[in-house]
């Protein structure tokens, strides 16, 4: 199944000038729909989860290219799901329709201190009310790099100046370990897109995909370190149970 990262990913393998080599990671060949080894396959428990706000990855250069990217976890699970590659001068068209869209409230996530305090929100409301009375639904713009490239997408993106800045406390530390970051309160971006999710009232797929980072993160370490997947190990258990409650709400 085909989603916004992996249709960004293609296109930037397409024009790239070398093969791609991720650091630390295994040499072998990789699942086209989960980048892990075949053997450690995660494809048959991605099921896309109904979401009332939706979620829009702006990606530095390589990021899509990366196997440890969260942001392909949420265009798992969450349908709709849109992807661009950053630019400063040629943002794509795509993204400037998006934006402009009167059926999305977009909001850029990032942290409050960055921005003027009139543009800083910290509540979201499910749907907002547009033009002639329409509701529009919750659209969040994650910035997806290294904190250093964030950052730089933030100051030099001028399209996203005029919108409002949705700054999040976390309520707990990040539990991604397949990278390093210099801060410890940095969450990745399946975890930033987990609490926007919660946010607008989706706390059960906002579960979900937690629950599927440490299902990710599990079939990803054993595979790294040649070791089989625990099917019924902790991490397997919390995804099935949040599945669980969703098939319940959905009744």
């Amino acid at each position: 199944m085909s989603h916004a990262v992996s249709a960004l990913r293609a296109a930037r393998l397409a024009i790239a000038t070398k093969p791609f080599s991720a650091r630390g990671g295994f040499k072998q060949e990789r699942c086209e729909g989960c980048r892990l080894l075949p053997s450690h396959c995660l494809c048959a428990l991605r099921t896309p989860v109904p979401t009332r706000a939706a979620v829009c990855l702006l990606m530095a250069d390589i990021e899509p290219l990366k196997p440890t990217n969260t942001g392909w976890l949420i265009a798992d699970l969450v349908a709709d799901t849109f992807a661009f590659g950053w630019s400063r001068t040629q943002p794509d068209p795509a993204l400037l329709a998006l934006l402009r869209d009167p059926a999305w409230e977009p909001y850029v996530v990032f942290p409050g201190q960055y921005a003027a305090p009139e543009r800083v929100v910290h509540t979201v409301a499910p749907c907002a009310t547009g033009p002639g009375g329409k509701s529009r639904r919750p659209l969040f713009v994650l910035l997806d790099g290294t904190w250093s490239e964030a950052r730089k997408m933030f100051s030099r993106s001028p399209y996203l100046n005029a919108l409002p800045v949705l700054s999040l406390a976390p309520d707990a530390a990040s539990q991604y370990r397949l990278r390093r970051s210099r801060c410890d309160d940095h969450l990745c971006t399946s975890e930033v897109a987990a609490r926007c999710l919660h946010l607008v009232g989706d706390e059960v797929a906002g579960t979900v995909l937690d629950a599927y980072l440490g299902v990710f993160t599990h079939h990803y370490l054993q595979a790294r370190n040649q070791l089989p997947v625990a099917w019924d190990g902790a991490a397997h258990r919390r995804f099935h149970d949040a599945m669980a409650r969703q098939a319940a709400t959905a009744r």
